[in-house]
């Protein structure tokens, strides 16, 4: 092998590429940092294409919806990954569908999770009726489905839906090529965290979203019951949350 003083082509290159790689990540998070920021309202949701990548982002007020199977590790590890791909793929196309019936836009897919994005009239009211929609089909058309197909295995398919609003911003984040919106603001990130709550309620909600839904998503049609119950959340500093294991029919 060539040596040059001592030292290998291939640890030199390799050394260049470093120094090169430290370069510019140093470069873009010094762009990034010193650039000043472009705001517009969004009017509708925002798609990544309609983002530039500098320091440019779009606002809104929106309300997410997070869709989530519960104990998605064990039905990956004690199943065929087969059977589990078909699990995730009814429960995802359904959640979607449903997300889009309602006015919704889909914004994320993430494993077994898809996130949802409402800014049209109601989008609360229209947020809450696809989660227990989807609560309803899971029971009487996923549940059914999979027990006729594959009665021996015993799975019933449980989830959770989180729902949480605030104002938003929609940047586009990562590398050229490579890179998506991510989305800053409360609704987010509450409504992520609360697909971590118990599924035998499977839609968790906000106080923010409870106190604007319209009264046919509050109370039961038939007999006036309320669909809710109150809640405290310890984790998030005693947030005041909803949860319901009602659902609508689809």
């Amino acid at each position: 092998m060539a040596h040059v003083f001592g030292t290998s082509l291939a640890a030199i290159n390799c050394t260049g590429l470093v120094i090169a790689l430290k370069e510019d990540i140093t470069n873009r998070v010094s762009q990034i940092i010193q650039d000043k920021w472009d705001f517009v309202d969004a009017q509708v949701v925002p798609e990544t294409k309609n983002i530039g990548e500098r320091n440019y982002g779009k606002r809104l007020k929106a309300t997410v919806l997070y869709a989530d199977i519960d104990s998605s590790t064990g039905l990956v590890e004690n199943y065929n990954d087969w059977f589990a791909a078909e699990v995730y793929k009814s429960f995802l196309y359904t959640a979607a569908r449903l997300i889009r019936y309602h006015g919704g836009e889909i914004r994320s897919y993430d494993g077994d999770r898809v996130m949802g994005l409402f800014i049209a009239e109601t989008p609360n009211t229209n947020a809450v009726k696809a989660a227990m929609k989807l609560k309803w089909a899971i029971a009487n058309i996923i549940n059914p489905k999979l027990k006729e197909r594959y009665p021996e295995t015993g799975y019933m398919l449980k989830h959770t839906v989180g729902i949480d609003c605030s104002n938003m911003l929609a940047v586009r984040a990562g590398i050229r090529g490579s890179n998506d919106l991510s989305w800053i603001g409360t609704a987010a990130n509450v409504a992520a965290k609360l697909n971590s709550l118990p599924s035998d309620y499977p839609t968790w909600i906000t106080h923010r979203v409870y106190d604007v839904l319209a009264k046919e998503a509050k109370f039961n049609f038939n007999d006036g019951r309320p669909m809710w119950e109150k809640r405290r959340w310890k984790a998030m500093d005693d947030m005041t949350i909803y949860r319901s294991n009602w659902g609508w029919v689809v």
